[in-house]
């Protein structure tokens, strides 16, 4: 796991200059590589590479990048791992390889195969950047799900630039810096700046799954290597017929053989384990691999409802593993907050990327490698909203939209506190409600969005969205299109669910969970692994029909009896919690007067970015307690700390 910056510059200079360049380009996010750094620069003083060495597999020398191939032909930087490298070296033989990194290897297969034909054949996690000398010409590629983020885009100065992280682009001398106002009313939408956009005008991610190549004073076009709405198509087309035990056996041993890939490692390596479906999965399957117990780690909150440490340690105590917990208070979080838009680089509000930071810090002091359990939900149909669609949209559809939205006005006149005294008292009687965490925000959810909705997909869009017209908010903004507004997704008899499975696949996994992970663990040199996101996982995912993911009111079902053979039941069957933080509390308690400084109107006013009244008006509700608008709020914040942070407020 490393750091990656580069640059084409517009006009060639001194050789040393532009190594420089890369040198402090690379330097911003030493944090991603802090076991060494190099940079490399041709002798024409317009190409440099920048590289970050987080030194997982091949601790020597011989892993080090700027790498060159032995043909002479490319060099290659590049943040990742290959877990099926040793396969490729036994079909590149024979070969005189150098040392056992996976970098050399790709370099191997580039010259033997070209670049685009390696990136086929590539069975992991990357963001790579290769110079090809021959052709003179850059190319970068990003993994097929997007775990590893690859920004680039030319500065008005005309030089290209490149990195793993937006600090690393304004790292550049000549950087310049404009808020893109579509995009930020995109973040407002989804919490997150989506692919491929990012929060500066001219300044682009490379989607999932996708390359491009750069010749200098051209303009990149890139393409997909691999489609994710191909696999998904192809999958629906050509359905397993294999049987529920079937399924099951093939779906346990794919994990075992991914998870044993991801197993490998010269460096200490654990998990996270939050006790849900997914990390509990992960964690026993590499339980069951490991001749010693598996080091896991877990995070939790001394408040009602958040709490899933407990039931980690359940899980952690069954299977056997070394497990440490760390419980986190208001004051935890206070301390964290300062650091999330640096971490970030963009505003991103997704409140989870607290715990998401602590988790990370704390597993960082015990190894340097923990595999995740992200990617269950969105795979095999885990969250709440595929339920809503296959079990209560059909009914609702028949109740005509007056009276829908007229019971949904009803229920928001209740405040979620009176909704959970509701719930309290009704649990008198039925002793299960009690186990419903958050019940009036979830009333208040679905009565915003879902009965209001015309269409079902009008309910998944009012669902995924915090601020449902972000246009209005951002000023002088028109929001920003994203791959919600396609509409040759899938052909148009597939399901609702698999609609939604794919979309959120596309843009929520990418641009929020597997950002918000990767930042929160790098900015602790701690490297992550998703094993669910090995591509032939997602494949045989969309092979196996709904009613595999989806039954008898659960998702994840095939998920479960896989992981019911190593924990029992009685662990793991509890309503869904998510890794979330009480963030409503805190902020009308500790964070109440941070929050007052960041949205005091004369700031707002003077930024000339928001609309004030509707930022005061949300603020004001939730501080009263009439609504929990903790996740608007949030978008805000975050948009305001960030702006502290860049120092951009008189650039907006």
């Amino acid at each position: 796991m490393c750091g990656i910056a580069g640059l084409i510059a517009r006009h060639p200079g001194p050789q040393d200059q532009l190594l420089d360049q890369a040198q402090q380009m690379a330097s911003a996010i030493t944090y991603r590589g802090p076991d060494s750094g190099g940079a490399w620069a041709d002798s024409t003083g317009q190409v440099a590479l920048g590289h970050r060495r987080l030194a997982i597999v091949d601790l020597s020398p011989q892993g080090a990048q700027p790498m060159h191939s032995a043909c002479g032909r490319y060099t290659l930087i590049y943040n990742g791992e290959i877990y099926n490298h040793a396969e490729l070296r036994k079909e590149l033989a024979p070969h005189d390889w150098r040392g056992h990194s996976d970098t050399e290897t790709m370099l191997a297969g580039f010259s033997r195969w070209g670049v685009g034909s390696t990136l086929g054949r590539l069975v992991g996690m990357f963001a790579i950047a290769v110079w090809d000398h021959e052709h003179r010409q850059l190319i970068l590629a990003r993994d097929r799900m997007g775990e590893k983020p690859l920004y680039y885009g030319q500065l008005p100065c005309g030089d290209f630039v490149f990195g793993s992280e937006l600090k690393a682009l304004r790292a550049h001398p000549r950087w310049q810096a404009e808020i893109d106002r579509n995009a930020l009313a995109l973040y407002m939408r989804h919490n997150a700046v989506p692919a491929p956009h990012s929060i500066y005008r001219g300044i682009f991610k490379l989607m999932p799954g996708h390359w491009l190549t750069l010749k200098p004073g051209e303009v990149p076009q890139p393409q997909a290597y691999w489609s994710l709405e191909a696999v998904a198509k192809a999958g629906r087309e050509q359905p397993s017929r294999l049987s529920d035990a079937e399924a099951t056996d093939r779906l346990e041993s794919l994990l075992k053989q991914v998870i044993g890939s991801q197993m490998v490692a010269d460096v200490p390596l654990g998990a996270f384990l939050s006790g849900g479906i997914d990390s509990s999965t992960i964690t026993a399957l590499m339980q069951a691999q490991s001749t010693r117990p598996v080091r896991t780690f877990s995070i939790g909150f001394d408040a009602d409802g958040y709490d899933e440490a407990v039931h980690a340690k359940a899980v952690a105590a069954h299977l056997g593993t070394d497990h440490t917990e760390l419980y986190v208070s208001p004051a935890d979080a206070l301390a964290v907050i300062p650091r999330l838009p640096t971490l970030y680089d963009e505003p991103f509000a997704d409140s989870s990327q607290i715990p998401t930071f602590l988790v990370s810090q704390m597993a960082r002091r015990h190894v340097t490698v923990a595999l995740s359990g992200d990617a269950g939900d969105e795979l095999f149909a885990g969250y709440n909203r595929y339920l809503l669609a296959d079990r209560v949209w059909h009914k609702l559809s028949r109740i005509p939209v007056p009276l829908r939205q007229a019971a949904a006005a009803l229920a928001l006149q209740i405040s979620p506190a009176g909704w959970d005294r509701v719930r309290d008292v009704a649990a008198m009687a039925k002793p299960s409600l009690r186990n419903h965490a958050a019940f009036g925000d979830k009333i208040h959810k679905f009565a915003g969005s879902v009965l209001p909705s015309r269409s079902i997909d009008e309910m998944y869009r009012a669902l995924v969205s915090h601020w449902q017209r972000p246009s209005e908010l951002v000023l002088g903004s028109v929001e920003a299109s994203s791959q919600l507004d396609s509409h040759s997704l899938l052909e148009r008899d597939a399901s609702p669910i698999e609609q939604m499975c794919l979309l959120d696949q596309l843009t929520y996994l990418p641009d929020d969970i597997l950002a918000k992970v990767d930042r929160a663990a790098m900015a602790c040199s701690l490297e992550t692994r998703v094993p669910f996101l090995d591509h032939r996982v997602v494949e045989f995912a969309w092979q196996l029909p709904m009613s595999m993911k989806l039954r008898d009111g659960q998702g994840k079902w095939l998920l479960r009896q896989v992981l019911y053979r190593h924990v029992p039941r009685e662990l793991i069957d509890r309503p869904k919690q998510g890794f979330s933080v009480p963030l409503d509390q805190w902020l009308r308690g500790p964070l109440r007067d941070w929050a007052e400084y960041l949205l005091a109107p004369e700031r707002l006013r003077s930024q000339g970015l928001l609309n004030v009244v509707q930022v005061r008006a949300k603020w004001q509700e939730h501080v009263d307690g009439r609504r929990n608008w903790q996740h608007l709020l949030w978008d805000v914040l975050m948009l305001q700390a960030w702006i502290d942070a860049a120092e951009l407020g008189s650039a907006a």
